[in-house]
Order: C-alpha cells, then sequence, then structure tokens
C-alpha cells in the first residue's frame, strides 16, 4: 500500500492570517500558514479534515457577520484555497445563525461529515463518506457534542435536532463495519476527554459536553479518533485505537500517517511563512477590518486596562465593574455577572473597536434571571472554586487550568459584596455575602444579569439555569458595549471593590 496521509485541524475560530488583532503581532498560526504547511505534505493520498468551530473567534469573522452576512465568509474562501476535503460542524458554526452555516458548507469546497445534526428532522449530510486512498478504503464520520442547545440563542437552531454525539457514532462504527469493506474507520468528534485518558478519572464535570473517553474505551471498530472542542495538544494511541486533539486558532495540526506497519500520528505547527494566494484572497476585507478597529468610539478616563490577569481577578479589575455596570443598566438588574476571558486587553484612553474585540472575545448576549439567596450563594460558592492556597499563598485552582483553560467560569458579581475564604472546603468558601448593606438570606431574591452561556447552566453552574428567567436581549454584548461608549462618549466613575479573596 502507498502512504496515506490525514492532516486534520479543529478549532480555527475564524484565523486566516497570521496575526492577533489585539496589537497586529505576527504569530505563527491561521489558515494562510496552514495552507502552506498542507502543501508540503500534500500528495494524491492525503486526506485534509476541519474539526469544526471555524466560523466564530476573530474581528475579521465577526465584522463579516456583522456587516456582509449574506456574502461567503472570509474564512470559508480560506478553507477552500487550502484544500480541505471534509469539513466537520462544531458547537460555534451555529453561532451566526443557520444561514451563515449552510452558506459556509456550501462553499468550502469540502463535504460535510456531521451525523448526529438533523435539520428539519433530516440529516444533513450522509451517516459516513468512503475515501479511497492508497489502496485502500476510509469511511470517515463526524459528531458534535449534542451540548448546543444549552449554549446557542434558540432562533439560530430552532430547525435544528442534535442526536446524542456518543450513540451515534457507536451506531454509525456498527453500521459501518456491516456494510462496508473498509480498512479503517475515522471518527471525527467536536468533542474533547471528560477523562483522564491514562487513569480514566473525571477531569470535570460528567455533563455529557465530552465523552472522547468513553468512545476510545467503549466503541468497537473506530481506528482513528479526532477530537477538538477543549483546545489541548494531545495524541496517542489508548484502547487500540489513535487519538488527536489540536489547540486552536490554526496553530497546530494533526498529522496521521498509515503504512504497512500501522496508524502513526504526530502534531505539527503551521509554517513559518503565510500562503500568500490565501492572504490576497481576502485582503479587501482584511484591510476594512482593520480600519473598522482602530476607530475610535469614545474617551476612557478610569482605568479599563489589564496587564496582569491573576492580579486582574483577585483584586477584580475596574474593567469588570465597568462590564457589569453595562450589563446592568442594558437589563435594569439589581446584580450583574461577567468573567474576564483569557488575553482580554482593556480599554486604551481612546477606546476603540479593537479595544472591546480584544476584550470581549465572544459572541454573548445578556439574560435577567431572578435568582434567589440561596441560589446567588450557591453561584459564589461555584465561583469560588477558582481559588486554592498553596505554601499561604492564593493561586488558581489546577483545575482551572488542566486539562483546558477554563478562566471563563470564575466570574465576578457587582451589586454584592462577598468575601471568599480560599483556604475553606469547596463549598464553604463565601464567609460574607451583603446585598445593599444587608446580609442575604435564602429567602430572598434578586434580579441578575448573566451573559447566555452562563443561563444556560454551562461551566457546572446548574443554579443559574434553574433560576427563573425574566428576559432574554438578543444583541450580541460588543453590540451593547460599542453602543454604550458612543452614547456615554466619556467613561468615568468611581472603582467599585466589593470582592475580597482571602486566605
Amino acid at each position: 500500500m502507498s502512504l496515506i496521509r490525514i492532516l486534520a485541524t479543529s478549532d480555527v475560530h475564524g484565523t486566516v492570517f497570521p496575526e492577533y488583532y489585539g496589537d497586529r503581532s505576527w504569530r505563527r498560526l491561521g489558515i494562510a500558514a496552514l495552507k502552506k504547511a498542507f502543501d508540503e505534505l500534500r500528495d494524491e493520498n492525503t486526506l485534509i479534515i476541519d474539526n469544526g468551530d471555524t466560523l466564530e473567534g476573530t474581528p475579521l469573522t465577526f465584522r463579516h457577520y456583522s456587516f456582509e452576512p449574506d456574502q461567503v465568509c472570509p474564512i470559508t474562501k480560506a478553507m477552500k484555497a487550502a484544500g480541505y476535503d471534509l469539513i466537520n460542524l462544531g458547537n460555534h458554526d451555529f453561532n451566526y445563525g443557520e444561514q451563515a452555516m449552510f452558506t459556509h458548507l456550501e462553499n468550502s469546497g469540502a463535504a460535510c461529515i456531521t451525523a448526529n445534526v438533523f435539520y428539519k428532522g433530516e440529516r444533513i449530510c450522509p451517516p459516513y463518506r468512503i475515501i479511497e486512498k492508497g489502496g485502500k478504503k476510509l469511511a470517515v464520520f463526524g459528531v458534535i457534542t449534542q451540548y448546543i442547545p444549552f449554549w446557542e440563542k434558540a432562533e439560530h437552531i430552532r430547525n435544528f435536532t442534535f442526536a446524542d454525539a456518543f450513540e451515534t457514532a457507536k451506531e454509525i462504527t456498527r453500521m459501518i463495519r456491516e456494510n462496508e469493506q473498509a480498512d479503517y474507520v475515522v471518527c471525527c468528534y467536536h468533542g474533547g476527554f471528560e477523562r483522564d485518558i491514562e487513569t480514566g478519572e473525571p477531569n470535570q464535570d460528567l455533563t455529557g459536553e465530552n465523552e472522547g473517553y468513553m468512545m476510545l474505551k467503549e466503541i468497537e471498530g473506530i481506528d482513528i479518533l479526532i477530537s477538538g472542542h477543549q483546545h489541548r495538544t494531545l495524541c496517542g494511541q489508548a484502547f487500540g485505537k489513535v487519538y488527536t486533539q489540536t489547540a486552536s486558532t490554526g496553530s497546530e495540526f494533526a498529522c496521521i500517517e498509515i503504512d504497512e506497519t500501522g496508524i502513526h500520528a504526530e502534531i505539527r505547527k503551521p509554517a513559518e511563512e503565510a500562503d500568500q494566494q490565501v492572504l490576497d484572497l481576502v485582503q479587501e476585507e482584511e484591510d476594512a477590518c482593520q480600519i473598522w478597529l482602530d476607530q475610535a468610539l469614545g474617551r476612557c478616563i478610569s482605568d479599563l486596562k489589564v496587564t496582569d490577569e491573576f492580579d486582574a481577578r483577585l483584586h477584580k479589575t475596574q474593567l469588570i465593574t465597568f462590564l457589569n455596570k453595562v450589563q446592568a443598566e442594558a437589563t435594569g438588574a439589581q446584580l450583574s455577572a461577567s468573567a474576564l476571558f483569557s488575553g482580554a486587553t482593556g480599554f486604551d484612553s481612546e477606546i476603540t473597536m479593537r479595544n472591546i474585540v480584544s476584550t470581549y472575545v465572544f459572541p454573548n448576549t445578556l439574560t435577567l434571571k431572578k435568582m434567589s439567596g440561596k441560589q446567588l450563594r450557591a453561584y459564589l460558592e461555584k465561583c469560588a472554586e477558582y481559588w486554592d492556597v498553596r505554601d499561604g499563598q492564593i493561586i488558581v485552582s489546577p483545575a482551572f487550568d488542566y486539562p483546558t483553560p477554563m478562566h471563563f467560569n470564575y466570574d465576578m458579581i457587582d451589586g454584592a459584596e462577598y468575601t471568599i475564604k480560599a483556604s475553606n472546603p469547596v463549598g464553604q468558601r463565601i464567609v460574607s455575602l451583603k446585598v445593599d448593606g444587608k446580609d442575604v438570606t435564602d429567602d430572598d431574591f434578586f434580579t441578575i444579569c448573566v451573559n447566555n452561556y452562563r443561563a444556560g447552566g454551562s461551566g457546572g453552574f446548574s443554579m443559574v439555569r434553574e433560576a427563573e428567567t425574566l428576559k432574554e436581549d438578543l444583541t450580541a454584548m460588543v453590540d451593547i458595549l460599542a453602543a454604550y461608549i458612543m452614547d456615554k462618549k466619556t467613561i468615568e466613575f468611581e472603582p467599585v471593590h466589593n470582592i475580597q479573596v482571602i486566605v
């Protein structure tokens, strides 16, 4: 047999250009750099697969769907130029609605393989694809985490249903083994690993969001599992299967080679130089995006820069105070909760769209909840799990860095005053909680604004999901922030220091 090579990416998140939009610095990432690497490896026996979360994640795609939603997205054009053969969908590919997703699939030049997504009752693509390479027959299919309805806006998925990823993968693998003379079965799963692959110990709440370990252990007949969603760098063998996962933004790709000796996989970096053809293809939209990013919206007198993320969370940066202030005014909430996202830059004295999209990096919307004092305390106790104590010093709990960074699951709430004692046992860390100077009791009720991700209970916050929903604002938070700043013109307020984290 001839050498068969599978090149796989996942969680590219809208990244075409090898740059960081916060300061325009060069980075080794993106579709243009990936294509350069692909071209060095590609031959007639090469299969190139993307494993989802493609459309959302950069100002380039955010601006596109804000102003030109009916046109083909730059990331779609870039992927077609890069020569992808197969595409599995990711949860973020639904962020801009069904038409955006279908337009992407129709213009990518690649065949869809997502088998557990149904549109108006019909599967959006065949359950699997048979690909012949190197004299061998490969059966390839994809599944996506069925957790999407907990995150996505209802109007974006009203015509979609999501079958259980594990059960679908199990059934399709059985179908392939019974009906096809496939030499290899490849499962592309836009989901991650819920357990440590070596020990089998859970590394997160077992909600069903990630089921990769269970797929490896329990589904007979899969040869290769290409995973994603968690943005981890993983490559190895377990339970007789080869598995991979790559970091986000096109900073890595999996290279899986099949020959007479077996299946071999490794994680590689994109090329150091970008492919000029890809850059030229979307340069006009990139230039328009850069002009848009540098437009000044207003002035900032309060200090809303972020220079140290650890300190910004430990002592609650005033950027969070501002975000919570905007959310509360937008929804009329008594309390407001926000997280500091990884890599958030904060705002310069002249606030631009670049500041906003580099600080608020997700397409979240806002939800107003009615929450009891008991639920509020449980919410804060869950947030307090973020901290730990080592050698008498407050640190971030290792669980929020491994197996995947989850700093977005530490919310900071304005409108309440509270103290977290990080050395106390989990569930007993909120030692003081007041609203309007009064101790909060279980029977109190408050209105609180959270983002739609948290409103759905994601991150293990079931108490937020269970709280009564009063209303939803479906305007993107980035748009709310931009409108607020343009209206106020000058941002200035007294600092609020309402959270204490102590040993």
